[in-house]
């Protein structure tokens, strides 16, 4: 056993966001955890707090805003809290903005990253678990995955933080002989997640009769992962992995981004009796983005293996419920919208620049 997960002290940063909400979600909802789990956000502009709701009154989740970088509070946080275990999900994520400001993915991902294991590197006990990309690999051709071993080829600011974020996890294990894991998932989807994604956006977009844009030719390939199958796989790699060992996660389930959106199409329009047709109107073709990769994929074959994790979702059927979610939430889509949301947590916790 890597981590005792019934009894552990876990901090996870980034709790509030769309994977690590998840996470909490899942850990929360199993009557048989015993432990304390210590949300840690910032609450920048994706991190919602009504994320979690359903758990938010649980006496053993406790939530606390701040850094990741703040170094004096990581070490408070652990003198109240004794954390046998970091879950390591909060990170600046989107490609278009790291294209755009690139510094905030350094300091968040590179710095924050370093503060945590400044704080593993003092308090030695406690496992670190890193969440990376396959985005760190690179880009593939129409054939082949990227294992575990693969050479690291990023080629934009989002995944080259993530590249080095994961080469200081892996350097601070060699040199202080800390007890770490890392994995590399692949594209997440489903309920909660912010709607500048692609699959959240498009679906939104189809509702709201919204142009549904397309990158160059539509050709660029994803392997899709439903989330709850992303937080059952960190789940089963804290509890059963291997210190020092680094873990793909995904699906096999690749599909070309224009192959996506005429199925999301036809999803949306048959969970709301609409003439499909309507929404092919709306595909709009724009200006590929910098430095686009054409596919990712991932070799799972070392989780299934040594771990027994297998994704349980049918892409099909969390694509519906995910549709569902949106089309059965409008209040949660209303606050993202109007930015309620983050008036609220500004009320709360007072505002910050982000």
């Amino acid at each position: 056993m890597l981590v005792d997960m019934q009894h552990a002290n876990l901090l996870v940063t980034g709790g509030a966001g769309f994977m690590g909400s998840a996470f909490i979600r899942h850990l929360l909802l199993n009557k048989n955890f015993q432990g304390n789990l210590v949300n840690l956000d910032l609450l920048t502009y994706a991190a919602n707090l009504s994320n979690l709701k359903e758990i938010e009154d649980d006496s053993r989740y406790h939530f606390v805003r701040g850094d990741i970088a703040d170094a004096n509070l990581l070490r408070e946080l652990q003198q109240q809290y004794h954390f046998n275990a970091i879950v390591h999900f909060a990170a600046e994520t989107h490609v278009d903005r790291s294209i755009k400001t690139p510094q905030s993915f350094v300091e968040t991902n590179v710095l924050g990253t370093f503060q945590l294991l400044e704080l593993v590197r003092e308090n030695p006990e406690i496992h670190f678990h890193h969440i990376s990309t396959d985005e760190v690999y690179g880009s593939l051709k129409e054939e082949g995955a990227f294992t575990e071993t693969s050479n690291y080829h990023p080629n934009s600011p989002y995944s080259a933080s993530k590249a080095a974020s994961d080469h200081f996890v892996k350097a601070y294990s060699a040199t202080y002989t800390l007890s770490v894991t890392l994995s590399h998932a692949g594209n997440n989807y489903g309920p909660y997640q912010f709607p500048e994604k692609f699959i959240p956006l498009m679906i939104l977009n189809c509702l709201e009769t919204k142009p549904l844009p397309i990158y160059g030719d539509g050709q660029n390939v994803r392997d899709w992962l439903y989330v709850e199958d992303h937080a059952e796989a960190v789940y089963k790699i804290l509890s059963n992995g291997k210190k020092g060992e680094t873990y793909n996660i995904g699906s096999k389930n690749e599909w070309n981004n224009l192959e996506l959106l005429h199925r999301l199409i036809d999803e949306v329009a048959d969970m709301t009796s609409k003439d499909p047709e309507e929404y092919y109107n709306l595909i709009t073709y724009v200006p590929d983005r910098l430095g686009h990769d054409f596919r990712y994929a991932l070799n799972t074959d070392k989780i299934t293996d040594t771990i027994g994790w297998t994704p349980e979702t049918d892409f099909i059927m969390g694509i519906r419920k995910t549709i569902k979610w949106y089309l059965d939430n409008p209040e949660w889509i209303e606050n993202i919208k109007s930015g309620d949301y983050h008036a609220w947590i500004d009320e709360q916790y007072g505002a910050i620049t982000c």
